[in-house]
């Protein structure tokens, strides 16, 4: 008979041997991937930082319930850069909405077109009275000159002076006579191209359409009206993306599935289908830390590798501004168009998922010439996925 003591020291030893089998079991379920595609069976679907509709083609962002106001960038940043009058600056801090750090030009010939958008447009989608709404509201109209707002709304041209109250007051300020005198007939007497309307008349105190015709104006025929902030235009921060005048349409031919999802202790991937603009889209990661997704799809789509950006970095940008941030952006891809990029963000290789975030560039004219900065302002939330999870890759189709 054994003893009450040697009964113990039985019941420790097959505790510890049933311990050791039981670690090397769950071991090879997470050496051989086996764990995670229990899991990612058992789990529900993930959920999308942004509204999505899902189809078997890929999840697409859902445009009607996407808006500027609700994109919060989760980095603080500030930049400076050369500008029209000097060294400018752009500060932002985590929890701010895109709408209060872009520009209405960083999106220009990005294919959303907000310069076709009129102030009457956006009224009328939320049944708002533009009336209610001061020229102080109306960012664009800062800097802006009476030969300016003449060129912009050529109707004024024609009316007396003296029936448009801020007109009025602007050349009264000025010491320059109105009566009965049209807008043309004083732009061509008097020199008022340096004259800025804001800097001698106080624009809260004035209606918004107390200026004939402003509401009917496309926002691209004022002054540099890439200048303005997306906040600065009434309404647009709320406006859905689609209602925008267009949005791109992604190459619904090149597309796949989140096969799998690796950590950054993976190195040197060279199947790559990520990217920049500047670079292409078939740039291998030759790191230590090649966190990525592998693809699958159809023919030599399968096993492509599309690379976390939060750990690799590309070259991006064209012209002056493209130094800005060292020159470099998050790798990725752009299936939705050049006016964002999707970047690969954080992997969850326990439970065979991955987030994506949206990355802004900034754009300016300087001397007439078109120039951007590298996609480096973000990370915005966009579309989490688990594996097994249908994806757009977009254009270009180009593969390694």
């Amino acid at each position: 008979m054994k003893t009450e003591k040697q009964k113990y020291f039985d019941q420790v030893r097959y505790l510890i041997l049933f311990g050791l089998l039981g670690g090397l079991f769950i071991h090879g379920f997470v050496k051989h991937g086996i764990l995670n595609q229990a899991i990612g069976f058992l789990m529900p679907k993930a959920t999308a930082q942004v509204p999505i509709i899902e189809s078997q083609s890929g999840f697409m962002p859902d445009w009607s319930n996407m808006k500027f106001r609700d994109m919060i960038i989760q980095e603080s940043g500030s930049i400076s850069f050369p500008g029209k009058q000097g060294t400018e600056t752009r500060t932002w801090n985590a929890g701010q909405s895109i709408a209060e750090i872009l520009q209405v030009g960083d999106f220009e010939e990005s294919g959303f077109n907000l310069e076709n958008l009129q102030l009457a447009q956006i009224a009328q989608y939320f049944n708002i009275n533009l009336g209610n709404f001061q020229l102080s509201d109306f960012d664009l109209f800062k800097w802006q000159t009476l030969p300016d707002l003449a060129n912009a709304i050529p109707q004024i041209k024609n009316q007396y002076v003296e029936n448009i109250l801020p007109l009025r007051d602007f050349l009264d300020n000025l010491g320059i006579p109105t009566n009965n005198q049209t807008v043309e007939q004083v732009i061509n007497l008097y020199q008022l191209d340096s004259n800025v309307l804001a800097d001698s008349i106080n624009l809260e105190q004035y209606s918004l359409t107390s200026i004939p015709g402003i509401e009917n104006t496309p926002i691209e025929k004022f002054n540099d009206w890439q200048d303005s902030l997306i906040d600065g235009i009434p309404g647009l921060t709320d406006l859905p993306w689609s209602e925008l005048p267009n949005l791109p349409n992604p190459n619904m031919s090149f597309i796949g599935k989140v096969d799998v999802v690796l950590r950054d202790i993976e190195a040197n991937r060279v199947r790559s289908i990520s990217g920049s603009y500047q670079s292409g889209f078939n740039v291998p990661c030759y790191q230590n830390n090649c966190a990525h997704a592998e693809m699958a799809g159809f023919g030599e789509t399968t096993g492509v590798q599309w690379m976390s950006g939060k750990y690799q970095k590309v070259s991006g940008g064209f012209g002056v501004l493209s130094a800005i941030n060292g020159g470099k952006e998050p790798t990725g891809r752009h299936p939705f168009g050049s006016g964002f990029k999707q970047v690969i963000w954080d992997i969850n290789e326990a439970d065979g998922s991955m987030t994506t975030a949206m990355f802004f560039r900034m754009c300016r004219r300087i001397a007439f010439v078109r120039t951007c900065s590298p996609y480096f302002i973000g990370p915005v939330p966009f579309i989490n996925y688990r594996e097994k999870d249908p994806i757009i890759f977009g254009n270009p189709p180009s593969l390694p």
